[in-house]
């Protein structure tokens, strides 16, 4: 199914960095986002989950995506995090970064509400209402407690402005006609494009994102990429996110800081579990990073 949006292949759900007193660092931001469009990625969901967008302030978060949009790197897409369970709220976010130039949104289904099918139509009726972009959806049941199974898909993809979906319910990953369908789990990526989707919205391209390429560019091979990166998925993954993550990427040099309460820092061993993986897709070599 060929992208109708034209966002890329490849989004990474970009990390925020912050600082030693845990604010924003937009200078390494600004590092990050040229330092990933240099290794494999086509664009950036900016305040997202891994972007910590629940313990931003709106002027934070907004901030964040104004300067993505000014600072992006040549040919790569921003796409804007405009998800909450208020709707009112949710709105006001999809209008301003649509007035800051993002080039789509990504709307999370609205957590602990539990809305029924009926109000979660009319939650996302409200929401494209604030823009002229092309808006995805996000199913993600497991974080939110709410599912959107495929028929309803099916009918909120006749919502103007709703272009797409980031699914990360693996058991109903599927082509939804009117939709771009992206992966929302890198352990599913491979199946996406090999069904014909139009990518995914990753977090292992932060360290890995060579390797993710080739998985675009090399089809014959993509199943054994995949397969040679399991271990870094599951590393990324084994304790609240964006948390290894970042401390992969502070092992490698690129800043990313620490995390804002109520997630915590790496423990000691979780650090270990990192770096013996980095190493061994030889990204660090005696605890430093290689260059690239």
């Amino acid at each position: 199914m060929p992208s109708a949006m034209n966002l890329g292949v490849i989004l990474t759900a970009i990390v925020t960095p912050f600082d030693a007193e845990l604010r924003v660092n937009e200078e390494a931001f600004v590092a990050l986002m040229h330092h990933l469009a240099k290794h494999g990625s086509d664009g950036f969901v900016v305040c997202g989950t891994t972007g910590e967008a629940s313990t931003l302030t709106d002027e934070e978060h907004l901030g964040l995506i104004e300067l993505a949009v000014k600072e992006r790197p040549p040919g790569t897409t921003i796409v804007g995090g405009t998800g909450s369970n208020n709707t009112w709220h949710a709105a006001h976010l999809t209008q301003r970064a649509t007035e800051m130039g993002v080039d789509a949104t990504l709307s999370v289904t609205p957590y602990y509400n539990r809305p029924s099918p009926l109000g979660l139509k009319r939650h996302y009726e409200e929401v494209a209402k604030a823009t002229d972009k092309p808006m995805l959806l996000y199913n993600i049941p497991h974080r939110t407690g709410i599912n959107i199974s495929p028929e309803l898909l099916a009918e909120l993809a006749q919502i103007e402005h709703v272009d797409g979906v980031k699914q990360a319910n693996a058991k109903e990953l599927q082509l939804i006609d009117g939709l771009d369908l992206y992966a929302g789990d890198d352990g599913t990526f491979a199946r996406t494009l090999d069904m014909g989707g139009a990518g995914g919205i990753l977090v292992a391209s932060h360290v890995v994102g060579d390797e993710m390429r080739r998985m675009v560019n090399e089809p014959a091979n993509r199943a054994e990429i995949d397969a040679s990166l399991q271990d870094v998925y599951k590393t990324l993954f084994m304790t609240a996110s964006p948390t290894c993550t970042k401390a992969a990427l502070n092992l490698l040099g690129l800043r990313a800081g620490g995390v804002r309460l109520p997630i915590v820092a790496a423990t000691a061993e979780e650090l270990a579990q990192v770096r013996t993986v980095l190493e061994h897709h030889g990204l660090l070599s005696g605890g430093t990073a290689v260059a690239a």
